[in-house]
């Protein structure tokens, strides 16, 4: 089976300034007999990792959110993982890393201008465009 963990994380709580702490979500995936091995699987890593790397620094909780156990991939249509909407316009520049590992990086950043945005400074094209109907 593969099982796919999401998490939460707040970390550097002792820090007094709000800019110098941190919070997010990452998700790890492994192949497993169980969910029960899975979770061990993912402890082991989330251990390894705040030896390894800086994302979990300095006063650090990580929860569990939730985990999703596959029997095999779709092949005929696209699943959607993880959908979130937030209130408001986008404002905090945030850091996401897709598959680190303690080889590569893989961390950019990500912001906001006139809600485009932006990673690594880059500006991100739009992949599909929807504008609402408007009635006269």
């Amino acid at each position: 089976m593969l099982f796919i963990g999401n998490f939460y994380y707040v970390s550097n709580q002792e820090e007094v300034l709000d800019a110098n702490r941190r919070h997010g979500e990452f998700n790890l995936m492994i192949e497993a007999d169980s969910a029960e091995v899975a979770l061990d699987m993912f402890r082991s890593r989330i251990l390894s990792l705040r030896e390894l790397r800086d994302f979990f620094t300095g006063d650090c909780s990580i929860f569990f959110a939730q985990l999703l156990e596959f029997d095999g991939l779709p092949k005929s249509e696209a699943m959607i993982l993880n959908y979130k909407s937030y209130a408001g316009d986008p404002v905090m520049p945030f850091i996401s890393c897709i598959i680190p590992s303690d080889q590569v990086d893989a961390c950019r950043i990500h912001s906001w201008k006139e809600s485009m945005p932006e990673i690594e400074g880059q500006n991100q094209k739009v992949f599909l465009e929807f504008k609402g109907s408007t009635t006269d």
